[in-house]
């Protein structure tokens, strides 16, 4: 089965928790929990394994997915990265190039793949702390279906995060999921079957299917797989017994009239509920409910949204049969100012609860608290302590929280000039960053630093400096037949991954002149493979055009010219100053750019030397007529002549493997010998 696809952070601040100290007062805890205590934080990072796996969790998944499989598609091992790539690159979405890399290797496979990655990702990254929060999420499978539903709102709404990312539980043996990228879906497919198995022991059909309507939705429908040794409940496997118990327990009644309760004490115990039929009209209400509303009400068969807005879950539509789904959901409830009323002291009351499905009379029950923070909020909506039940946590909610205000009030007023200094000191430092993060993206950073601390720059003679030149073919045309947005566009797409690439090689971007790009290597850290990344980098610049067009989808072809020589470095200008470079080797530079050639890379003898001097490294260099060596170029002997530079291989490695592969090896070996 083929699946498509399409492409597309964060700690949570811990709040104070508040504990009891001998004789009935109340403190604020300050301790730090221990290592192995379960956190909301633990929980965060146990869901978000399941909607937004990190890259090092994905490439411990690919790596062991790898070694399972690959006789089954010899190709799999394409997916495998170097973590490097990670830490080099801030903002690298591994799970995109899986996605790209799966379509071309085998889209009929996709899915299958993508399903086993997601149990590989379980497997290798659920352990520990983070298998004690899935753990606590239910006792079996539909109870952890509903958890999930309902701590991942939850944690959305604490992040104020507004993506429609989400999970529901619609029912039994049911979850919607919603994502803008349907390879999570398939991961999310294999993930919930190895949980199943890790936590319930149990094995798992899953059937995926797209919700109508909305291609961001997916349905996952689980049946359990029968065996003849056990009866499967939802997630929880029973023996089947073949004796019967001495004592039988008296089981609970499915008829309501034989409730040991009648509606009015119901609605004393449990004050924060209404009932609702079919047609959503109020039929019971609580007394909290009935102290706020009965001065307003002619008689119960009122619509429940005439008095009640449900505000939470999103997007919930007011259907008796779309409620029902939801009922593994938090709800929400704010009330609404009823019809005739001048000035009702409850508007905008917001009620946290659950909804209930009661199948014995098809109604709906709602049960919660008043969603408040302290005691003026409770007396500005018109209530009292009285209203909250003597079994409802909000009481002590409201009063310890009363209490840890007080304290922490005074915490504030003795720390207020401490506070005060720190954050004169913190703003005085972030600023200070941003000085210095500047200096470093405009000058290398011996120079920077000579700059923030005031010293005095001489200019400097730097011996076998590599220089780099580079211009589009055809530049001129393009822009004639182009808005200046088009153009600036064009080549925003273009020297962002330029300019990655000199992150990577730790070479200095000189400066960019409308079409001109220019980099040195040699400068602020020499070594003797300064030749080596340039020339890398060149190969990727080369490689990088194929994926970017101009405004009328055109390929961009560039032409590149290598030199090696002497230059003169320093800093130019008081206003907007630069760090430029002189010499005669700088315009032989840009002559074997402009006697390059499109999609080619123009090599000097003396960067080509460079390049060839020490073993392990196998540059493909293509002479060149000697006629094509710039006249400015020193050639005595009449022998020297240019070089196309055409690719690269690392012995180490087999020749089938991409450039990239060879490349980033090569940067390896060169960083780990201490780039000499």
């Amino acid at each position: 089965m083929a699946c498509p696809f399409f492409r597309r952070a964060d700690s949570l601040t811990r709040q104070p928790s508040v504990i009891a100290e001998p004789g009935g007062h109340w403190a604020l805890e300050d301790e730090e929990l221990s290592d192995d205590a379960l956190t909301l934080t633990h929980l965060q990072m146990a869901i978000q394994l399941l909607t937004a796996p990190s890259n090092e969790d994905l490439n411990t998944a690919v790596t062991s997915l790898v070694a399972k499989y690959r006789q089954n598609w010899p190709n799999i091992h394409k997916l495998k990265l170097d973590p490097q790539t990670f830490k080099s690159c801030a903002n690298y979405d591994y799970l995109a190039d899986i996605q790209e890399l799966l379509l071309k290797m085998d889209e009929a496979s996709a899915s299958e793949i993508l399903v086993l990655l997601g149990e590989e990702l379980i497997t290798c990254c659920c352990t520990g702390i983070i298998e004690r929060a899935f753990r606590c999420l239910g006792t079996d499978l539909q109870e952890f279906l509903g958890s999930l539903d309902g701590v991942y709102d939850v944690l959305k709404l604490q992040e104020e995060d507004v993506t429609d990312t989400g999970f529901v539980c619609a029912g039994e043996g049911e979850l919607i999921f919603t994502s803008e990228r349907p390879v999570i879906a398939w991961l999310l497919l294999g993930s919930l079957k190895a949980l199943t198995r890790m936590l319930y022991k149990v094995d798992v059909n899953i059937k995926i299917e797209p919700v109508e309507g909305d291609a961001r939705r997916y349905r996952y429908l689980f049946s359990l797989v029968k065996d003849n040794s056990q009866t499967m409940l939802m997630g929880r496997p029973t023996s089947v017994s073949k004796t019967i118990p001495e004592t039988v327990q008296r089981s609970n009644s499915s008829n309501a009239s034989d409730l040991q309760m009648n509606s009015s004490s119901f609605c004393k115990m449990f004050p924060w509920h209404f009932i609702m039929n079919e047609q959503l009209e109020l039929v019971q209400l609580g007394r909290g409910f009935s102290k706020l509303y009965k001065p307003y009400m002619a008689d119960f068969g009122c619509q429940a949204t005439t008095y009640f807005d449900f505000k939470r879950p999103k997007g919930l539509t007011m259907k008796f049969r779309d409620i029902v789904r939801r009922t593994y959901t938090p709800f929400l409830i704010g009330l609404n100012n009823p019809p005739g009323a001048v000035d009702f002291p409850a508007i905008g009351l917001e009620i946290k609860g659950q909804m209930v499905h009661c199948p014995e009379s098809n109604s709906l029950l709602f049960i919660g608290s008043p969603f408040l923070d302290g005691l003026d909020g409770l007396t500005c909506n018109g209530l009292f302590i009285s209203d909250i039940p003597l079994h409802d946590a909000t009481r002590e909610v409201i009063l310890v929280g009363e209490q840890a205000r007080a304290q922490d009030g005074l915490r504030r007023r003795m720390d207020k000039i401490k506070n005060s200094i720190e954050e004169a000191n913190s703003a005085v430092t972030k600023e200070r960053k941003k000085n210095v993060s500047l200096l470093h993206l405009i000058f290398p950073a011996e120079i920077a630093e000579k700059l923030w601390l005031g010293s005095s720059i001489d200019a400097k003679t730097y011996p076998d400096v590599t220089i780099l030149f580079s211009d589009i073919v055809g530049f001129t045309s393009i822009c004639s037949r182009a808005t200046p947005f088009m153009v600036i566009s064009m080549l925003e797409g273009l020297y962002k991954d330029f300019d990655e690439f000199c992150d990577f090689f730790d070479v200095y971007k000189v400066e960019t002149i409308g079409d001109a790009y220019c980099v040195a290597s040699g400068l602020h850290r020499a070594s003797i493979y300064d030749a080596h990344k340039v020339a890398w980098m060149a190969l990727k610049m080369i490689d990088a055009c194929s994926k970017h067009i101009t405004h009328d989808g055109e390929q961009i072809k560039m032409r590149i010219g290598l030199h090696t020589g002497t230059v003169l470095a320093g800093v130019v200008g008081r206003k907007m100053p630069r760090y430029c470079l002189f010499g005669h080797s700088v315009t032989i530079a840009n002559k074997f750019e402009s006697g390059s050639e499109a999609l080619k890379i123009n090599v000097s003898p003396t960067t080509k030397d460079w390049l060839t001097k020490h073993e392990g490294f196998e540059f493909e260099l293509q002479p060149r007529d000697p006629s094509f060596l710039p006249k400015e170029f020193p050639n005595p002997g009449g022998t020297e002549t240019c070089y196309f530079l055409e690719s690269f291989r690392n012995p180490a490695l087999d020749s089938e493997l991409p450039l990239v592969e060879h490349i980033n090896v090569a940067m390896k070996t060169i960083s780990e010998g201490g780039d000499a």
